[in-house]
């Protein structure tokens, strides 16, 4: 369980490094929450494509560490992890990259598994 999790974790994720935003659509549900330090938002399939097309930054490069799994029952999962991802503003080329501590809730639907909820902080400093 936890490796098909974290591959699709990965996938999403390299959805938007590939800017491959129907495959992103096609591991969401719809409607989905995300809680970030820019807010808490719920949003549609047709409000995540404006967000990945025309938002005003792009993933460049993201790696996972400290991943942890737990899944509450067959049909939820929960994962946590701090991620190391390169950003950009889109169309330029400098780079910025920060740590961020993530989770995302998986729900099964059928016999696939979309995911219901992101979040994001800023990471403190291992220590």
């Amino acid at each position: 369980m936890r490796k098909t999790l974290m591959d699709l974790e990965t996938r999403f994720w390299q959805s938007m490094v590939d800017q491959d935003t129907d495959t992103a659509l096609s591991l969401l549900c719809e409607p989905a929450l995300m809680v970030s330090p820019h807010g808490a938002m719920q949003f549609d399939h047709a409000g995540y494509r404006k967000m990945a097309e025309q938002g005003s930054m792009v993933v460049k490069g993201f790696a996972f560490s400290d991943v942890e799994v737990v899944c509450p029952n067959d049909a939820t999962a929960i994962l946590v992890y701090r991620v190391r991802q390169t950003t950009a503003p889109r169309g330029k080329s400098e780079t910025s990259t920060e740590e961020m501590l993530d989770s995302s809730t998986w729900v099964r639907d059928g016999d696939r598994w979309l995911c219901a909820m992101h979040t994001e902080t800023p990471a403190p400093p291992k220590t």
